[in-house]
């Protein structure tokens, strides 16, 4: 097991991560209730004038966050989006064509540059250019032309949670006022009370096969992915885990070759289209003698790591990932380290 020079905290003590979490559901509420009249304004622009083309600026976890957001505007919204390499701007100034452009910047600090400085160029050359940050005050907030708060309040905890499940809301959000989607956004003001939910899952089961594994595959497809690509930084950054995030139809194209007795396989099955197919690769896991740990709403059958179900099926992932924050919580803990304190890294990570 990865040794860490920062032991677990006592027994009776809370870690800021657990606590932080934990303030996620109230977090949602107070995001939702707020700023309307951006939201509203926003959209209305969006939908009189569609952008020729889209991208997202983000790194770690708030670049899962993107990708969910990425998901949502293309199948529901017919747009291609392109996670930008930041560095074509930061290092290389390639010449982008900023005209008629969307961008999308996630970040909870909104301290590094290599979002600043796209946001500034994308802005400089006729783009629209959005931030969805935590800090309104932050230099990735006065860059952009459009900042849509997070309301996170403050997060200490080196590993992101709530202001990640925020990210995802505020997606979820954008893209529900983008498409006039009533019934999307009547299911996100019940968000807040399904997040509650999901904090008080039961995810022990996880626990005996974790207790001192080396490496692991979690897998989900479709909106899950981005759930999934979270779980596993967080299980690196907390629990000292080789966790690798892939699609269900990705894991069969090389990865599954290293697949072999008891290799722990954590498969996130969240409701919708791609259900089918995790639950039939969960299966075929199990029959070459993975350890497979099946996360999925209660009564699926074989599910070991109930989830608590969103609203809408496409606000699962945000469930999942209320859930799954406390896991590796947990988790970090019994494997003796100090979710608080990952080693060699910091809360504010600044890159070009």
């Amino acid at each position: 097991m990865t040794s860490n020079p920062n032991p677990s905290p006592g027994p009776g003590a809370i870690s800021r991560l657990r606590a932080e979490a934990l303030q996620a559901p109230a977090a949602a509420e107070q995001l939702l209730a707020a700023d309307g009249p951006a939201y509203a304004a926003l959209s209305a622009s969006l939908q009189s004038e569609p952008p020729r083309a889209i991208v997202t600026l983000a790194r770690g976890s708030s670049d899962h966050a993107a990708h969910y957001l990425a998901y949502l505007v293309m199948s529901r919204l017919g747009q291609l989006v392109t996670s930008l390499p930041m560095s074509l701007l930061t290092l290389h100034a390639a010449p982008l064509r900023s005209e008629g452009l969307l961008s999308l910047a996630l970040s909870q600090s909104g301290q590094s540059p290599d979002l600043v400085l796209p946001t500034e160029h994308f802005r400089r050359g006729g783009a629209r250019t959005v931030a969805l940050v935590n800090d309104t005050a932050s230099p990735l907030a006065r860059a952009a032309q459009w900042v849509l708060p997070l309301h996170a309040g403050a997060e200490t905890s080196v590993a992101a949670s709530k202001s990640v499940i925020c990210q995802l809301v505020a997606g979820a959000r954008l893209v529900a006022a983008w498409q006039g989607d009533t019934a999307l956004a009547q299911a996100l003001q019940a968000l807040p009370e399904a997040l509650a939910q999901a904090a008080r899952a039961d995810g022990s089961a996880a626990l005996p096969v974790l207790a001192s594994a080396e490496r692991l595959y979690v897998v989900s497809r479709g909106t899950g992915l981005s759930a999934a690509l979270e779980t596993a930084l967080k299980l690196k950054e907390t629990c000292g885990i080789q966790a690798e995030a892939f699609s269900g139809a990705e894991l069969r194209h090389g990865p599954m070759a290293l697949v072999d007795d008891g290799y722990p396989v954590l498969v996130l099955a969240l409701r919708g289209p791609t259900q089918p197919g995790l639950l039939a690769l969960a299966d075929e896991l199990r029959r070459r003698g993975a350890a497979v740990l099946l996360a999925a709403p209660a009564g699926v059958p074989g599910v070991q790591l109930p989830l608590h179900p969103a609203p809408d099926p496409v606000l699962d992932p945000i469930t999942a990932l209320q859930s799954l924050y406390l896991l590796a919580d947990a988790l970090a803990r019994l494997r003796g380290l100090d979710p608080d304190h990952p080693r060699h890294l910091s809360k504010v990570t600044r890159t070009r």
